[in-house]
């Protein structure tokens, strides 16, 4: 039997919504998913490592492998480029890894068009109260990003219906749980099983 091809997974949600933390605790849950590294224009936090957390480029670097077609997606948001690389992702998929995107809404409306067979899945906070504390309590962005963030997440929540699934991250642990059903229910689909369904044809 052919080795069973990884399943593409588009991980969005606002700004303090803890899409990493979801993440985070999947991991340890699953041995087999393997989170994209994202390349993005803009500085590092406070803890974050070039090559662990984001690959961090220049506006000018990350502009040039535009040009050279080197991105799955790639968008513009808060005034910084955020990209996906294509070549290590076809690479991981071909290995039967299963890869999680964490991107924003605009990058996944790309992978939408591009990449059907992607499953899409938002993650929404409990509520707009709990949202602004996090993103306030944060205390590494200055006020004018907090707000530019608040802004953006209204725009974000709103594009969510676009998404096959919805998870409403209100305990990291059950959100993980519920993270993991989706793509083991994914991967329970015909369409994602055509090698079984042809070795009895």
């Amino acid at each position: 039997m052919n080795k069973r091809r990884g399943l593409l997974v588009v991980f969005s949600g606002p700004s303090g919504s803890g899409k990493g933390t979801v993440l985070k605790e999947a991991m340890k849950m699953s041995d087999n998913l393997t989170v994209s590294v994202s390349v993005t224009t803009r500085a590092p936090r406070v803890g974050e490592t070039d090559g662990v957390d984001y690959i961090f480029y220049s506006k000018e670097q990350f502009e040039s492998l535009i040009q050279k077609d080197g991105f799955l997606e790639w968008a513009c948001f808060c005034d910084n480029y955020y990209g996906t690389p294509k070549e290590r992702i076809e690479a991981l998929l071909s290995e039967g890894k299963d890869v999680i995107l964490e991107i924003e809404v605009q990058g996944a409306m790309k992978i939408k068009e591009t990449c059907p067979e992607a499953v899409l899945i938002f993650n929404m906070p409990p509520s707009s109260e709990e949202l602004k504390k996090r993103l306030t309590g944060r205390k590494t962005d200055a006020d004018d990003v907090i707000k530019k963030r608040l802004d953006t997440a209204v725009w974000e929540i709103s594009q969510a219906e676009k998404y096959d699934y919805i998870i409403v991250n209100d305990r990291i642990e059950r959100a993980a749980k519920s993270f993991l059903s989706v793509i083991e229910g994914e991967k329970c689909r015909p369409l994602r099983n055509r090698a079984v369904l042809e070795e009895y044809k």
